[in-house]
């Protein structure tokens, strides 16, 4: 740390020239992150709000309100008439405590002491975190022929340890939305906690199937769901970090809080206990400046481009790896190497990633993503092919 201080334009030159290092959304080169450039109006109320804390909500009961606005809002367009829960930093937050309600509510009321949880193959890492820090044992059940979670090898893991099960609206990988219907079944069938993680899915299939898409149920219209995780700064166009975390009962914050006794509310139920207010009030500006219909309109626009996208690889004989539900496009070339051509599309200037089940470019359509964009992206795909004598 320099010991004088430094002028103001010193410092904003240092941080200019950094940030010119960073890849921007907009140039649409971006094409394997579930985040994308948060709407302006967002940013600037985010930006009003940094020194809100809602950990200590009574001096700030102005932001305390949007957050429970929020709750609120999100919980409607999730089939729930007085959702619970909270705004937190993102998905991997929101599965932590799904998860920690999941393992104290097992532990007060079938005293088990051994928690086991079963998520599928393709659950995302947080649930590798909860399990290390909540002492959970993790147990991931099979893909079926489509990648989803397999009814079959969920219900041949279920053990009297057994305390949640877990399925995905929206997969990291390939965006595929597991067979939540069943998994609700079972989760009443079994006395389990079923907590669904819609962190990439939450803010895009109920706006889908608002304008006539035939996407499967996953939220509280299914009486086994317990919890829902969805993030606001994937498709909900907030500033990073929105997550969202909702319970369907009360009973659950409750299991989870703790006093807080110097602080002006006297139980907290949240991991984080110095909590950011700007989330909470720019995801309320944004949702109330884009509407339902500019969400729809966003969601089907980014389909719109899924399909363009997954319709030209099958023309260049790539091989795509799903039919997309959302939208994510995973293909492979079956005479290229996977990493071979996440590394040359790299040094084109795209930025993908990979999937692991199945190993495949994984592309993420986000709203930042044009069809000309696309339509460049392709272009790159002929020259490679043509380069490597394809």
């Amino acid at each position: 740390m320099n010991k004088e201080p430094l002028e103001e334009k010193e410092i904003l030159e240092e941080l200019a020239s950094l940030k010119a290092k960073d890849f921007e959304y907009s140039t649409g080169r971006i094409l394997g992150s579930m985040c994308t450039k948060a709407d302006p109006l967002a940013k600037k109320v985010f930006c009003d709000f940094l020194d809100a804390n809602l950990g200590d909500p009574g001096l700030f009961k102005g932001t305390q309100y949007l957050e429970e606005e929020v709750i609120k809002d999100i919980g409607s367009f999730l089939s729930i008439d007085s959702p619970f829960g909270n705004i937190v930093t993102g998905g991997t937050e929101a599965n932590l405590m799904a998860m920690r309600a999941a393992r104290n509510t097992a532990k007060k009321n079938k005293k088990i002491e051994s928690p086991e949880i079963i998520v599928p193959k393709s659950a995302h890492f947080s649930f590798e975190k909860a399990s290390d820090i909540l002492g959970l044992k993790l147990i991931e059940a099979d893909l079926d022929g489509n990648y989803k979670l397999s009814i079959n090898s969920l219900k041949e893991n279920i053990t009297n340890n057994t305390i949640a099960i877990v399925g995905v609206a929206g997969t990291t990988e390939l965006g595929v939305i597991d067979p939540i219907e069943e998994l609700s079944e079972i989760a009443i069938e079994n006395d389990l906690y079923l907590h669904v993680d819609a962190a990439f899915g939450g803010f895009s299939i109920p706006f889908l199937n608002n304008i006539g898409y035939k996407l499967p149920q996953f939220d509280f219209r299914l009486p086994g769901v317990s919890s829902i995780t969805v993030d606001p700064h994937k498709m909900g166009l907030a500033p990073i970090p929105s997550g969202c975390i909702i319970f369907r009962e009360k009973k659950y914050l409750d299991i989870m809080s703790v006093e807080a006794p110097y602080l002006t509310s006297k139980e907290q139920s949240t991991i984080v206990g110095t909590r950011l207010g700007a989330p909470a009030a720019a995801t309320w500006a944004v949702m109330k400046y884009i509407g339902s219909e500019g969400y729809e309109t966003l969601a089907n626009e980014c389909m719109i481009n899924t399909s363009f996208l997954a319709d030209a690889l099958h023309k260049e004989d790539f091989e795509v790896v799903v039919n997309p539900e959302l939208n994510i496009v995973a293909f492979n070339h079956p005479k290229i190497p996977t990493d071979e051509l996440a590394n040359i599309l790299e040094e084109e200037g795209w930025m993908v990633s990979t999937s692991n089940y199945p190993k495949a470019i994984r592309i993420v359509i986000m709203g930042h993503i044009s069809h000309i964009h696309l339509v460049d992206f392709l272009s790159t795909l002929r020259k490679i092919k043509s380069n490597l004598n394809i």
